[in-house]
This record gives C-alpha cells, sequence and structure tokens, in this order.
C-alpha cells in the first residue's frame, strides 16, 4: 500500500494544478501520441460514415484502416479499391499525408507563419517530433519537411500520371498517380490496383518510381535537407554520409539475395522474363523497407527470402522519416559497436567519428523494446490464430514496422487479432522507447552504486 501513495500524491497534485491552471502538463511524447490517437479517431469517425464505403463499413474496420493510414503502415481489412469509395480513399489517403509527415509539421509551421513564438512546451514537443537537439533548428527543419515532401510527390506524381495515362483516361491516372505518390513516399502500401502492384511487375517507369520514392521518404528529412543545403560529399554530416551508404547496401544486398533465391521458383520470379525478376526482386527489396507494396505473391515466397525480408523491416529507414523499424542508424550503431567491442576498441567509431555511451545504450534498448513488442504479439497471435508460425510472425512483423506487407492473413483476422495489431502499429509508428518513455516518465536518480563484475555472453 505504501508504494500506491507517492503516485496518488501525484495524479493528486496534478489534478489540482490542472483545477487551479486549467494547463494539463505532460511529456513530448505523450502530446504526440495524443495528436496521433486524434487524428486516428477522426479517420474512425469519416472511415465508418456511409458515404466513406461502396458498402458497410464497421467501426472495427474503419478503426483498423484508420490506425493504418496515420501510423503509415498500409495493412488492410478490407479493399480500399473495392470497399471504399472516392471519399473515403481520399480521406485514407490524407490519413496517410497527415501521419507521415507528422501533426507537428502542420502545428509549427501555423505558429511561424501566425508571427507567434514558440513556448517551451511547444519547444520540447516539436524536438521530440524532429529528434533535434537545436530549438533554433526547429523551424527550418519543419519548414523543410513540408517543401521536400511536397515537391518529391509532386514531380513522382506527374511522371505517374503521364505514365499511366496511356492504359487509362487522364482523370483516373491523375487520380491513382496522386493516391500512390502520396503512399509511397510516406511509405504507405495502400494501393488502387488489384493485388497492390502485381500488374506493373515487369514495368520499369512505375516500379522506379515507386521504389525511388519510398527510398526518399524513407532516408529520413534531415538527410534530404543536409544532402540539398551541401550539394557535396566532402561537406556532408557523417550521419549523412552512413545513412546514404548504409541505405545503399541495405537495398542492393537485399536485391541480390532475393534474386538468388526466388529466381528458380516457378510461382514467383522463376517464370518471369530477367528483366521482370530484376524489377521484382528490387521492388520488393525496397519495400521491404516499412513500404508495403507489391509486385509478386509474397505468400509463395520460400522461407528463406521471407526471413530476409522480415530482417529487411525490421532494420526499417532513417531517422525523422516516414519509415519506421529500429532504423538503420540503430542497426548501423550497434554493428560498429560489436565490431568495437571484437576488436578490443575502447571507443565506437564510424567515418573518423565517435559515438556515444548514451547513443549506443538507446540503440540497444529499442532493439530490446522492439523485440519484445514482436515477442508479445506473435504470442498472442498464436492463441488467437489457427494459421502457420512464419505467417504470423511475419505480420507481427511488419505491424511492429509499419511495413503493410502481409502473407493474406490480416483480412481473416479476429476482433482480438485486429486490436492487437492496431496497438502494435500505434506503438512501432511513435518509437518503442517513445511508447515506453509516454508509459513510465524518467526519473534521474542521484545515487551512484559501486561497479560489479558481472558474467555475460
Amino acid at each position: 500500500m505504501r508504494n500506491w501513495l507517492p503516485l496518488f500524491s501525484d495524479y493528486q497534485s496534478s489534478y489540482k494544478r490542472i483545477r487551479r491552471t486549467g494547463q494539463v502538463r505532460a511529456s513530448p511524447p505523450i502530446v504526440l501520441a495524443a495528436g496521433f490517437l486524434a487524428l486516428i479517431a477522426l479517420g474512425t469517425l469519416l472511415l465508418s460514415l456511409p458515404a466513406a464505403g461502396t458498402e458497410p463499413v464497421s467501426l472495427l474496420s474503419a478503426f483498423f484502416m484508420a490506425t493504418s493510414a496515420v501510423t503509415v503502415t498500409g495493412l488492410t481489412v478490407i479493399d480500399p479499391a473495392a470497399q471504399l469509395s472516392h471519399f473515403g480513399q481520399i480521406v485514407l489517403i490524407l490519413l496517410v499525408q497527415a501521419g507521415g509527415l507528422g501533426f507537428v509539421t502542420f502545428a509549427v509551421l501555423a505558429a511561424v507563419t501566425l508571427g507567434k513564438k514558440m513556448s517551451l512546451t511547444h519547444q520540447a514537443v516539436a524536438l521530440e517530433a524532429f529528434n533535434q537537439t537545436n530549438v533554433s533548428r526547429i523551424r527550418r527543419t519543419a519548414s523543410s519537411v513540408l517543401k521536400i515532401s511536397l515537391g518529391i510527390e509532386l514531380v513522382m506524381m506527374t511522371i505517374l500520371a503521364l505514365w499511366w495515362s496511356r492504359d487509362y483516361s487522364w482523370l483516373t491516372a491523375i487520380y491513382r498517380a496522386i493516391f500512390h505518390s502520396i503512399a509511397a513516399f510516406n511509405n504507405a502500401g495502400f494501393s488502387l490496383f488489384p493485388a497492390s502492384l502485381s500488374q506493373f511487375v515487369g514495368d520499369p517507369v512505375t516500379v522506379l518510381v515507386i521504389t525511388f520514392s519510398i527510398i526518399l521518404g524513407g532516408i529520413g528529412f534531415s538527410v534530404l535537407s543536409d544532402v540539398n543545403s551541401k550539394r557535396s560529399w566532402a561537406r556532408l554530416l557523417p550521419y549523412t554520409k552512413i545513412m546514404l551508404i548504409s541505405t545503399l547496401a541495405l537495398n542492393v544486398i537485399g536485391f541480390f539475395v532475393i534474386w538468388l533465391l526466388e529466381f528458380k521458383n516457378p510461382t514467383t520470379l522463376g517464370d518471369l522474363p530477367v528483366h521482370a525478376q530484376a524489377l521484382a526482386a528490387w521492388m520488393h527489396s525496397v519495400t521491404s523497407r516499412t513500404a508495403g507494396f507489391t509486385t509478386i505473391d509474397i505468400t509463395q515466397m520460400r522461407d528463406s527470402s521471407t526471413l530476409v525480408i522480415m530482417l529487411l523491416m525490421f532494420v526499417g529507414g532513417g531517422s525523422l522519416s516516414t519509415a519506421s523499424g529500429i532504423k538503420v542508424g540503430t542497426f548501423v550503431v550497434l554493428l560498429a559497436a560489436s565490431w568495437s567491442y571484437i576488436f578490443r576498441r575502447k571507443e565506437v567509431v564510424l567515418l573518423r567519428r565517435s559515438i556515444s555511451p548514451e547513443t549506443v545504450q538507446k540503440s540497444l534498448a529499442l532493439v530490446l523494446v522492439t523485440a519484445a513488442l514482436i515477442f508479445t504479439g506473435t504470442l498472442l497471435m498464436t492463441i488467437f490464430e489457427d494459421a502457420p508460425f512464419i505467417t504470423i510472425l511475419f505480420e507481427i512483423v511488419s505491424a511492429v514496422s509499419t511495413t503493410g506487407l502481409t502473407r493474406n492473413l490480416t483480412p481473416t483476422l479476429s476482433a482480438p487479432s485486429q486490436i492487437m495489431l492496431t496497438l502494435l502499429m500505434f506503438a512501432g509508428r511513435l518509437g518503442p522507447l517513445t511508447l515506453v518513455y509516454s508509459i513510465a516518465t524518467q526519473k534521474r536518480s542521484r545515487v551512484r552504486y559501486p561497479e560489479t563484475q558481472f558474467q555475460v555472453g
């Protein structure tokens, strides 16, 4: 009982403060979570309206689709092309855009436009959202996010509209180009075509435009901003160089591994021409980095290829991007830390720059929390569903990393599993560490304990 007294006292003092000042003090992650929850609630309401569907959309389905859109995942329990009206599709893609760019971006830009100075609370929220440590860079980062995003989406939309106008009317081509350019850049796997993008498996323009947009959206706005301002490899920040090298390496390695494992599989790449095999392997290497589009039936992939895709989903994209996963930077830092330990180096070094112990600890914590989410989700779904283990694991990793790839399990899930996936998508989008920080406020202790030897490994 004694342990609950301080907690009760905190709640009591908070309640008195709210009554006295009318203000609610919350940590930045909680404010961010509340913003995403508000978007999801609004999306659920709109998608459940009769005008949103070609047939009635249940409240649970609307909630799942809204969560999937706001978290830029792309997992679906209904077919957006067949079961959503144009109004519903527009609502869906606007939720993707808002979730991808983040409500904080629009809030900061609105404050700047109105000429208002940001309070310390607003600055803390923006710093948390943009993963920045310098307040002076918040406005510039927010403005860059919007300009870069809309510019890239406009270019991609124009190319796709011109290309697809060969097979569709101009209005249809433009409409679908806008939808898919927003979905691709924001790394959400929603599509208005049957079976995702399978009809474009051998189409170099569509595949390259979509994958290029996915890469730009998933590499991180800070990287794009640095490249845009410096425009010289020598002047780029070390983080930018590492992200560019790592992203290229992951995509190329994934491309060759998937092609090598699947080129003799007649149900995936085996019966395709060589150029279509290459495009399909490239598409699924890139889209596994939290995008969710497909051009082949991934349920027919070999288990080895499925495992590779799950690894790519787990890693995800860059920080301050529309992608999720543990993030490429986290993956690289842990690789560098392991390398330093194996070769008895005192410092973790990347491109002749040392990485702080706090960064290594944060990276390790992020991986462990993400793994815990995946383990818990997989355990629960094996209880709720009667499906192959690898299919369940694939679905959970896809949800936590907000990728949106599925082995056709999502549409058949029971209500408990759907609710669990929405929670995992929400946790994956906010970031597991942010979620933990939201639940338990960090308190620094002034107590220091003597060091002891502890056996590991």
